[in-house]
């Protein structure tokens, strides 16, 4: 598989909103004015409306998946946290707030499969949920599609062993560390302080404890991508959490939100033109009541 994806699922929310059990291991999220639950519903789905919109504009291939009314799912806009698509599988994994696990659906593979997504099998590890035993998807593996290495933090979302397990079935050599913000907690989801693209990483060093930062900029430099190093204050605005994808043109593209683009200083966006146009996308309401970016709303299928 390619590094950049020209086509994405992406799923178009019936209902949104801030949940409190999610927000339990993930900082990210915000309470405030979340009793506005019609305004913020309607807001969020504007922002992904326009954001599909803007990337179909730019020629890439997005699949609308529309969300089931029942039962409700606050978080049904990031799809990446629970399947992901690989040459010949397809795997659905263990999510750790039970709120969240009637988003995997079946009937979505099946979808793609007759639509000739070529599938030998469907990996299943939602069992290990009985286990306590998670690891969502994308969300917290960064996959190095084309060296096959793959980069997860561990969390209470991302357990290691189930990591290397993951890895062993799609045979990706993994790479596992801890990342931390400025507060000493868990950075619940690798994608949110780091992205890999064909050419260069975006990654936040600091977040990584120092015994383990040396091996993982290791890796990265090995496989010749260049790094751009972000601070632990723009992961907060969501500058980690971007997505490669291609243009209808072949060309690479590096989607991020307004947020995380903003947040980007002007060497840091004068190396990342070398390899790919920058695409902003803005979605504030989905991002503060969420606690995930645009990058968790794609889901890449090929």
């Amino acid at each position: 598989m390619r590094q950049a994806s020209k086509r994405i699922m992406m799923v178009r929310p019936k209902h949104f909103g801030y949940d409190p059990e999610t927000a339990e291991s993930n900082a990210f999220q915000s309470s405030e004015g979340a009793q506005k639950y019609d305004e913020i519903e309607r807001l969020a789905i504007g922002e992904f409306d326009a954001a599909v919109e803007k990337l179909r504009h730019k020629g890439v291939e997005v699949e609308v998946i529309e969300d089931t009314d029942s039962p409700k799912k606050l978080n049904a806009v990031f799809p990446n946290n629970w399947v992901s698509f690989h040459d010949d599988k397809v795997v659905l994994y263990p999510m750790l707030t039970a709120s969240r696990r009637s988003e995997r659906r079946l009937d979505v593979v099946e979808q793609f499969q007759a639509q000739g997504f070529v599938a030998d099998e469907v990996i299943d590890l939602s069992n290990y949920e009985s286990e306590d035993k998670f690891l969502e998807s994308t969300g917290s593996i960064i996959f190095d599609y084309e060296h096959k290495l793959a980069y997860a933090c561990i969390s209470p979302r991302t357990d290691a062993q189930l990591f290397e397990k993951l890895c062993e079935i799609t045979g990706f050599e993994p790479i596992a560390f801890y990342s931390y913000d400025e507060h000493g907690q868990e950075i619940y989801h690798t994608n949110v302080m780091m992205c890999i693209a064909s050419d260069y990483v975006v990654i936040c060093s600091e977040s990584i404890p120092e015994d383990q930062r040396s091996e993982v900029l290791g890796a990265l430099t090995k496989t010749g991508h260049e790094i751009v190093d972000i601070s632990l204050a723009q992961v907060h605005q969501f500058a980690g959490n971007m997505l490669e994808l291609e243009d209808k043109n072949g060309q690479s593209i590096l989607v991020m939100s307004k947020a995380a683009f903003l947040s980007l200083t002007k060497a840091q966006v004068d190396i990342i033109s070398k390899y790919s146009e920058l695409l902003a996308i803005p979605i504030p309401t989905i991002e503060k009541y969420g606690g995930g970016s645009i990058r968790c709303m794609m889901c890449r299928v090929n």
